[in-house]
C-alpha cells in the first residue's frame, strides 16, 4: 500500500477483500445498542467483531495476507505467525481454509486455551511451536524459522495486506450505517495500528479526519507518544494487561497513515476502567469481551452524555477472545476503579477489644473482604492488611472519617502499584 495510492484505489482493494472473505464468514453486525445510546443520550451503534469465527477481527488481516500471496504465488506450501492470541487463530482459520500448512510460534507461557484455540481453527494444517518465555524470544524464533524453511512470515500488523483485510470492517460498516449517513464519531481501539489505519485509509475522502476517535490502554499509549514526538517511539516498559492491545510500538505502515490525526485524538485508558466495562457489558448486555474489546467502550464512559449527547456513535468492538480464568482479576479490578473496594494496612492495638472496636467502626453497608496480619511479632500494635468493599464510593468518606476519629493509624494502599502487586 504506498501512500501514492488513492483513497478510491485502497477502497477498492478493501472491497474486493471483503467480497473474498464472504466465503469464510457472514458481516458482522452494526447493532444500535438500546443501553447504551440512553445511557448516554446519542444512537450507540457496536460493530461486532466478536462475532466473527475466531472472535476478532484478526481474521480479516490474515485471510487477506494469505489471499494475496497465493494470488502471487500460487505454489507457496508454508505460512508462519508468531501470536499468543487472536492473530494465531485468524492465521489458523485461514491456513484451513486456503488448505496450506502453517506454524505458529507461541511463547511457552501462552494459556493453554489459546493454544487448543489455535490448534481447533487449523485443524491438520497447524502446527505450534511453543518457544520462549517472551513474545520478543518467539518472534524471533519464527522468523528464524521462517528463513530456513521458506515459510512466509504473517506479520500480525505491519504490512500493506494485513491492513487491506482490517479495512474490510469499515467497508462493511459503510454497507450498514441507515440511508447511507456517516456516524459523527468513530472509535477505534489500537495495538499495533491495523484495524486503525485500515480504517482511516478507508474512510479518507467520506469522513472528516475529526471525526476519528483512536484509544489505548493507559499502559501502552505507543501511537499517543509517537504523535506528540512526531515519530515512532518504543516504549521501554508496558502493562500487559489488555493483552490485545498492548504493543510497545506502532508498527510502521500504520503510524505513516495515523500520523496525520492530532495527539489529542488518542485518548488513553486506564486498566481498571476497562475491567469495570467488561464487567458492565457482561451483566447488563450478556456480552462477553475481552479487554482490548472493551477499550472502545471503556472511551464513551470516559467522554460521558455531555459530549456524545445527540450524536451518531459507531464503537468497534473488537474482540471477545476472553480467559475466564482471569475473571476475578476483572471483578477485582473494577470495583477498585468504581471505589467500592479498597485495601489498607493500619496498625491495631494488641490489647483484648481492639478488633471489636474496629469493627464497631464499619456501616451496615460494609464487608471486610480480606484480613492478614502482617507482623505478627508486635508486642504492642499489629500492621494488618484489611480489604474493604462497599455498595457506594461515598461509604468510604464516612468510613475514613471514623478511623481518624478514632485514631487510627493507617495508609490506603489501593492505588499503590508496587504494593497492590506484590500483596493483592
Amino acid at each position: 500500500m504506498s501512500e501514492k495510492q488513492s483513497p478510491v484505489a485502497f477502497r477498492a482493494g478493501a472491497d474486493l477483500a471483503l467480497a473474498e472473505m464472504r466465503a469464510l464468514f457472514e458481516p458482522t453486525p452494526l447493532q444500535l445498542n438500546d443501553h447504551l445510546s440512553a445511557r448516554f443520550g446519542a444512537q450507540i451503534r457496536l460493530k461486532r467483531e466478536d462475532l466473527t469465527p475466531v472472535r476478532s477481527y484478526k481474521i480479516r488481516g490474515a485471510f487477506n495476507f494469505i489471499r494475496k500471496a497465493l494470488d502471487r504465488n500460487p505454489e507457496l506450501p508454508l505460512f508462519v505467525c508468531a501470536s499468543a492470541g487472536n492473530h494465531a487463530q485468524g492465521f489458523a482459520y485461514a491456513c484451513r481454509h486456503f488448505g496450506r500448512r502453517g506454524v505458529v510460534f507461541m511463547p511457552v507461557t501462552t494459556p493453554q486455551q489459546k493454544i487448543d484455540k489455535t490448534r481447533m481453527f487449523g485443524g491438520e494444517f497447524i502446527e505450534i511451536r511453543l518457544t520462549g518465555d517472551f513474545f520478543d524470544i518467539c518472534y524471533a524464533a519464527a522468523q528464524a524459522f521462517a528463513a530456513e524453511a521458506g515459510a512466509l512470515m504473517a506479520p500480525p500488523f505491519d504490512h500493506e495486506d494485513i491492513i487491506e483485510g482490517q479495512a474490510s470492517v469499515m467497508a462493511e460498516m459503510v454497507e450498514q450505517m441507515p440511508d447511507g449517513e456517516m456516524p459523527d464519531l468513530i472509535v477505534l481501539p489500537v495495538g499495533g495500528g491495523g484495524l486503525s489505519a485500515g480504517a482511516a485509509r478507508y474512510l479518507e475522502g467520506l469522513v472528516e479526519s475529526d471525526r476519528f476517535l483512536l484509544c489505548e490502554p493507559s499502559g501502552a499509549p505507543s501511537l499517543r507518544q509517537s504523535l506528540e514526538a512526531g515519530q515512532r517511539v518504543k516504549l521501554g516498559k508496558i502493562d500487559n494487561f489488555v493483552d490485545g492491545a498492548a504493543v510497545a510500538e506502532i508498527g510502521a505502515l500504520p503510524f505513516e497513515i495515523l500520523k496525520r490525526f492530532r495527539p489529542e485524538q488518542v485518548m488513553t485508558v486506564p486498566e481498571n476502567a476497562i475491567c469495570l466495562t467488561m464487567t458492565s457489558m457482561l451483566n447488563t448486555e450478556g456480552i462477553v469481551l475481552e479487554p482490548a474489546g472493551a477499550l472502545s467502550l471503556s472511551v464513551l464512559e470516559a467522554l460521558g452524555p455531555e459530549k456524545l449527547a445527540g450524536k451518531s456513535v459507531v464503537a468497534v468492538v473488537s474482540g471477545g477472545n476472553f480467559d475466564f480464568e482471569r475473571l476475578p482479576d476483572v471483578k477485582e479490578r473494577a470495583m477498585r476503579h468504581a471505589g467500592m473496594k479498597k485495601y489498607f494496612v493500619l496498625r491495631l492495638a494488641q490489647r483484648p477489644g481492639a478488633l471489636k472496636d474496629f469493627l464497631s467502626l464499619l456501616g451496615p453497608d460494609d464487608d471486610i473482604a480480606r484480613f492478614e496480619y502482617l507482623k505478627k511479632s508486635a508486642r504492642n500494635f499489629g500492621s494488618i492488611l484489611i480489604g474493604i468493599e462497599t455498595k457506594a464510593p461515598e461509604n468510604f468518606v464516612r468510613l475514613l472519617a471514623a478511623f481518624d476519629a478514632a485514631g487510627l493509624s493507617y495508609q490506603d494502599i489501593t492505588e499503590n502499584e508496587i504494593l497492590s502487586n506484590l500483596i493483592i
